[in-house]
């Protein structure tokens, strides 16, 4: 029996209910846009999370300093950017990011991708929530391929953007960039409850490498999830533990970009 499903099918009342089957119908009737996506496959889905549970979200973001969030001060690697562990958050959050490792949303990516076997990572590696302000940007870059804690491979990645009233002239655009690091393919405005999927591997090169032009008080803000399979076989040592960032054209012949990159502090 085919479902008109429009957006992930959670419901809030009296508590949040995700519907597996109706999570994996969802997925099913995106797959072959999802699959068509360029220069990798990719999906956007504008009305991504019901209107009151994206709301909530917005409204627990932690605004203050939490306990073990890194700050990003990297340059090209990440400039004026915040990552929170959704371990550390409020309950409220704390059961939405549960909801999202739970088991209808692994049946509706996996529908929506054609990857079976997806594994989410309880302790968020590089997830969670993202915030970055004024003059902030993160480079071009394909992800971290393998999660060593949990010896699994890296597939997708899901981005939900949570900025609300988000003008153009701000920025901070995903860019998708062809593998040659050629050109960028996409550019995707990051409005407010835009989902965004991918495919996560060696060529999948993504970043908002612009700085942000917004006001001190406002900030591009995300929700950001990772999923993985298990690893075929014995541990590939060409598989990358660490993101791998590239160089736009622009950037090559860029002594600034060059200069971030080599002297900007890690965290």
């Amino acid at each position: 029996m085919t479902q008109n499903i429009e957006k992930l099918p959670i419901k809030t009342t009296p508590e949040i209910d995700f519907d597996l089957r109706a999570a994996g119908y969802f997925g099913a009737s995106l797959a072959q846009k999802y699959a068509n996506g360029e220069p990798f496959p990719h999906i956007v889905i504008d009305d991504f999370l019901p209107k009151d549970l994206i709301a909530s979200i917005c409204s627990h973001f932690p605004d203050e300093a939490v306990d073990e969030e890194m700050l990003y001060e990297r340059g090209y690697k990440g400039q004026n950017k915040r990552q929170i562990n959704p371990n550390q958050c409020d309950p409220f959050l704390r059961q939405v990011f549960n909801v999202f490792n739970s088991a209808p949303m692994l049946n509706f990516l996996e529908e929506l991708t054609g990857i079976e076997g997806l594994i989410p990572d309880p302790y968020f590696a590089g997830g969670g929530l993202h915030e970055t302000k004024s003059g902030g940007f993160l480079g071009v870059h394909s992800d971290f391929r393998l999660n060593k804690k949990l010896n699994i491979e890296r597939r997708l990645n899901v981005i939900i953007y949570l900025n609300r009233d988000w003008l153009l002239e701000y920025g901070g655009n995903l860019e998708l960039w062809d593998a040659g690091m050629r050109q960028c393919i996409k550019k995707i405005h990051p409005i407010y409850n835009r989902g965004v999927i991918f495919n996560t591997d060696k060529d999948s090169n993504h970043g908002h490498p612009t700085p942000l032009s917004t006001p001190p008080d406002i900030s591009r803000r995300s929700l950001a999830l990772y999923y993985y399979t298990a690893l075929k076989g014995s541990l590939d040592p060409t598989q990358r533990n660490k993101t791998h960032y590239k160089p736009r054209p622009s950037d090559r012949i860029s002594l600034k970009y060059y200069w971030t990159k080599l002297f900007k502090k890690k965290p």
